[in-house]
């Protein structure tokens, strides 16, 4: 079975920094591409940001396009956010998504393997 499993959540403080991985493993990671979702509780889980196989293309939402950036490491079957210039406004549920597209899009129901999630808490 197909499975994701996000790491590197935690409490942190406005403006700092912190990395969340993503290790998949029982699919070939570098035929998809992965992205990373957040939810708020709430709210819907909305996409912040991913990365095709390639590695050609990157796509972030606008809340935090400069702030965060994904990358992977296809021998190692990981993909990263790092974050950066936190707001309180981040927190969240952080996910990591696969899809067979060709490009990071934005729609939830483009992606069929899912992690459980890690949480991360940004204090103001």
């Amino acid at each position: 079975q197909a499975q994701l499993v996000e790491s590197g959540g935690g409490s942190v403080e406005a403006g700092t920094s912190l990395k969340l991985s993503c290790t998949a493993s029982g699919l070939p990671f570098s035929q998809y591409t992965m992205a990373w979702f957040r939810q708020a509780p709430g709210k819907d889980r909305e996409f912040v940001g991913g990365i095709n196989q390639r590695i050609v293309t990157t796509h972030y939402s606008d809340s935090v396009n400069g702030r965060f950036f994904v990358s992977r490491d296809n021998a190692k079957n990981m993909v990263f956010l790092q974050m950066n210039r936190l707001k309180p406004e981040d927190t969240a549920r952080y996910y990591c998504a696969g899809t067979r597209a060709t490009f990071p899009i934005m729609a939830t129901a483009a992606y069929d393997v899912w992690g459980q999630g890690t949480h991360v808490t940004v204090s103001s």
